[in-house]
C-alpha cells in the first residue's frame, strides 16, 4: 500500500485517503453499466477517514479496485448510458473518467468477491441476497446468511486530505507543549516538534485547491 500511495502523489504529496463500499450496491440481476449509473452525482464509495468529506467528487490520481463482477462477462440491456458491449473493467475506466475527469486514474475488476462467511458478522441488511446483491424488496420469509459480497475499494491522492490533513495541523498546534514534559524528555526536541508542525501544514498545502483555500480563509477569519 505505501509502494502504491508514492505512485499516486507527486509535487510534495505523500498521503493517500482510503475509500470503500463494502458492499457495492448493486440490484440483483441488474449490469454493472445501471450501478454506475445509479450513482452519477455522487461516487458509490465513502471515505474511511473520520474527516468531513465536500460535496461533489475531485481527486488528482486514484488506484481502485472492484471485486465480486465477473470480468469476461458481457452486459446486456443496461439502462445506463454506459457502453454495454465493453467488458467489466472498461465500464469502471469510462466512469472513473467521467466522474473525475482530468484526473489519473487505474482500475482492475476481479471476479473472486469477498466471502463473509462465519466468523465474519452478519450485520447486513435483510434486502441483501446471499451473492450480496440488493433484492428490490425484503424477502417474506427468513434471509439466508450472506455468504459473499462485491466490494469497491479505492485510494485516492485527493484534495479531502488538504481538510485531514489541515485540520490535524490546527489540533496541534493548540497543543500546550509545557504540559508535555514527559513527551520532550523521552528524547524529542521542541524545535523537532516545531518543525514537523510545519512540514504537515506544508503538506496539508499540497493538496489544497481554490475550494479548500477558501475554507481555510474562512476558518483564519474566524479564529
Amino acid at each position: 500500500i505505501l509502494h502504491l500511495a508514492e505512485t499516486l502523489n507527486f509535487s510534495g504529496r505523500k498521503v493517500a485517503a482510503a475509500w470503500a463500499s463494502v458492499p457495492f450496491p448493486a440490484l440483483h440481476g441488474s449490469s454493472l453499466p445501471d450501478a454506475l449509473g445509479a450513482h452519477q452525482q455522487d461516487v458509490p464509495w465513502k471515505l474511511l477517514a473520520s474527516c468531513r468529506e465536500r460535496k461533489g467528487s475531485s481527486c488528482f490520481a486514484q488506484a481502485v479496485v472492484l471485486r465480486g463482477v465477473c470480468k469476461d462477462k458481457r452486459i446486456r440491456q443496461p439502462r445506463s448510458p454506459l457502453p454495454a458491449w465493453e467488458r467489466a473493467e472498461h465500464i469502471l475506466q469510462r466512469y472513473l473518467h467521467t466522474a473525475f475527469p482530468g484526473a489519473f486514474s487505474t482500475s482492475h475488476v476481479l471476479e473472486q468477491p469477498c466471502y463473509t462467511l462465519p466468523p465474519y458478522p452478519q450485520f447486513f441488511s435483510p434486502r441483501l441476497s446471499r451473492r450480496g446483491f440488493l433484492l428490490d424488496k425484503p424477502p417474506t420469509y427468513s434471509p439466508a446468511a450472506v455468504e459473499s459480497i462485491p466490494v469497491l475499494a479505492a485510494l485516492q491522492s485527493a484534495p479531502v486530505l488538504h481538510t485531514l490533513l489541515y485540520g490535524l495541523y490546527k489540533d496541534l498546534q493548540k497543543l500546550n507543549t509545557r504540559r508535555c514534559a514527559s513527551f520532550f524528555s523521552a528524547g524529542v526536541e521542541h524545535d523537532d516538534f516545531q518543525e514537523a508542525l510545519h512540514e504537515l501544514r506544508t503538506l496539508s498545502q499540497c493538496y489544497e485547491t481554490e475550494f479548500e483555500a477558501d475554507e481555510s480563509e474562512d476558518e483564519a477569519d474566524s479564529d
